[in-house]
């Protein structure tokens, strides 16, 4: 019999209105309105060490059990190798030797230290994020788990949370689960101009459908407090229709406050060049973004205290694609040029035409 799941206890949170939503609440919205990176990052917003505990909860992490802050603490340390030994980087012994890991991030937020400080401990953070990803997919290939079986995993954890959504009454009328046909599979690859076509990132997908336009944005942020950790967006994977940053802060004219200390400024998205989906209707609309979802893999490692591994992280990442829309628009998606019967056809016609270019001319069908 496989070991029972080590995953931590999530404590209960209340639902945040957008008129409760500050600082802090508006940049991990914005990250993953834009797809963008806590790389890009100068600060983090964590202001009690009961936020940072709720935060590596959510992470897969409990670490009042020695084998999780352990493992923290190697994460840690390695960051704290690499800064040294790679750019002769200064990191103080507050950053490096914390008393506890929820130091850190208080360091990283202001919320303890100096300046000083907090600027070396973000720069730690970051480290330590990239190290968390490639342990995780390091873990991911070393187990004897199938792709199926992680969708399973990632399944119960996505719809456990979608439950306790709908019994907390949150306007959410659609919680949908796909996973991509072998078909759909190979169409997708054979349209995709990027050189690494092999990388799909949304086989499995949620769509969410909120009652409103004006409930989406608290039910985005109800995800990042109990599915997945805002930092695991993936960047450059989200494409935007339904909410562009500067259209939110007109929506909600209280966030104008919190301007002068965003990360990036409010035209940056302007700047970027984001392609978006080219088979989609003009008038589509939809915000998309991929995730990591952190997933625990107790039942297929030793126990703890028998655990041999020179590494011993527990906590693989999963690629999950959300889709979030309100129902109107969820409505108005599905007419004519926007269907999805329409967007099929104008892929299948871009793919058409990339495997018959130069070689044959395909009998028109109908």
């Amino acid at each position: 019999m496989k070991p029972p799941s080590l995953a931590p206890v999530l404590p209960d949170i209340p639902i945040r209105t957008v008129a409760e939503m500050g600082l802090r609440e508006l940049e991990r919205i914005r990250l993953i309105l834009r797809g963008g990176s806590v790389i890009d990052w100068r600060r983090m917003h964590f202001k009690e060490r009961d936020e940072v505990d709720r935060f590596l909860r959510l992470c897969q992490l409990d670490v009042s059990r020695p084998y999780d802050e352990a493992w923290a603490q190697l994460v840690l340390a390695e960051a704290v190798e690499y800064l040294r030994k790679t750019f002769n980087y200064r990191v103080a012994d507050a950053v490096a030797k914390p008393r506890e890991i929820h130091d850190l991030f208080l360091l990283a937020s202001g919320a303890m230290g100096n300046s000083r400080h907090r600027r070396i401990a973000c720069v730690v953070l970051k480290v330590m994020h990239v190290i968390q990803h490639i342990e995780g997919r390091d873990l991911l290939f070393r187990l004897a788990v199938s792709e199926a079986e992680l969708a399973e995993l990632v399944m119960e954890k996505v719809l456990r949370v979608a439950t306790e959504m709908q019994e907390k009454g949150l306007p959410v009328v659609e919680f949908a689960h796909s996973i991509k046909t072998q078909d759909s599979l190979i169409t997708k690859l054979l349209a995709k101009k990027e050189t690494v076509a092999a990388q799909v990132y949304d086989r499995t997908r949620f769509r969410v459908v909120t009652r409103t336009r004006e409930d989406l944005l608290p039910v985005l942020y109800y995800l990042t407090q109990r599915l997945f950790p805002f930092h695991l967006v993936v960047p450059d994977q989200t494409e935007n229709t339904l909410l562009p940053f500067k259209g939110v802060l007109e929506e909600y004219p209280h966030f104008e406050q919190f301007i002068p200390n965003l990360h990036l400024d409010r035209d940056y998205e302007a700047r970027e060049s984001r392609n978006g989906n080219t088979f989609s209707g003009n008038s589509y609309r939809a915000l998309n973004f991929v995730v990591d979802i952190p997933i625990r893999m107790d039942s297929y490692l030793p126990p703890p205290e028998e655990d041999t591994r020179p590494r011993k992280g527990r906590v693989v990442i999963s690629l999950v694609e959300f889709q979030i829309v309100d129902e109107e628009t969820a409505r108005q998606n599905e007419l004519g040029e926007n269907s999805h019967e329409s967007y099929k056809r104008r892929q299948k016609k871009r793919v058409l035409k990339r495997l018959s270019q130069g070689l044959v001319v395909p009998k028109k069908q109908t």
